[in-house]
């Protein structure tokens, strides 16, 4: 049976009930841990909603930027940079540890996520940083990357990630943010879910090959919660398995 991940960026929406509406259909998250969001409440909050759900949890960690979310990238000190993605990836990893729940993966988020795609010195950056904090879990990141170059090149643990909602450029990087049609209508997702899941590709002005082991799914995108209930009700009765990647 073809089995696929389906993940969400979680404990980003203080005041809601949204990581409570989506958790029941995915089947791994992205924890928010303080760079863009978050902090150790709402860590081991939605932690505890992961362990519930029996979904896997992964550390979200970026650059420290609130105040623009994380989407911007920050020119900082490599140093630096590493410093605040060791502690937002060791506030999660301990918060599991006392929660009895295995830290998963490690995704970064953002601009972050985005510069290590397309960036060996970054990349390089935060592969030595998971070696250091978590050397026994998931690099997950962007298909057909730098990062995902790096990761194999040094045989640390690499998820390739494919997204739901999200439009590519024929580079196979995704769209800005700041562009428009970055982030796909409702009724395309369901499209694009289906030809990156059977048919490993995804369009960009073209058919890109994408090969996957993992789908976001935003928690911020329009109509999420009907998205990801659409997206895994959709997969299931298509006969696929819906599990974190191992």
């Amino acid at each position: 049976m073809l089995t696929i991940d389906l993940n969400a960026d979680l404990g980003e929406h203080p005041g809601t009930n949204l990581d409570e509406q989506i958790m029941p259909y995915i089947s791994s998250c992205n924890v928010a841990c303080g760079g863009h969001i978050g902090d150790e409440a709402s860590v081991r909050r939605t932690i505890r909603l992961a362990k519930n759900h029996g979904v896997a949890v992964g550390a979200h960690p970026s650059y420290p930027d609130p105040e623009h979310f994380g989407r911007e990238i920050l020119n900082m000190q490599p140093g630096d940079l590493a410093e605040s993605l060791k502690e937002q990836i060791n506030l999660v990893r301990r918060i599991c540890e006392e929660e009895e729940v295995a830290l998963h993966h490690v995704k970064p988020h953002g601009a972050l996520y985005n510069h290590a795609a397309n960036d060996r010195f970054i990349s390089e950056l935060i592969l030595k940083v998971l070696e250091e904090t978590a050397p026994d879990v998931y690099w997950m990141g962007l298909a057909n990357s730098v990062s995902e170059e790096v990761a194999h090149g040094s045989a640390f643990r690499f998820i390739a990630e494919g997204f739901a909602d999200r439009q590519y450029e024929v580079d196979g990087t995704l769209r800005s943010r700041t562009k428009q049609g970055a982030v796909l209508k409702p009724a395309e997702v369901l499209k694009q879910v289906e030809e990156i899941v059977f048919h490993q590709r995804v369009n960009a002005t073209g058919w890109l090959p994408l090969k996957v082991q993992s789908i976001c799914l935003h928690s911020d995108t329009e109509g999420a919660v009907t998205l990801a209930r659409e997206i895994n009700e959709h997969l299931v009765d298509k006969g696929i398995q819906i599990a974190a990647a191992q």
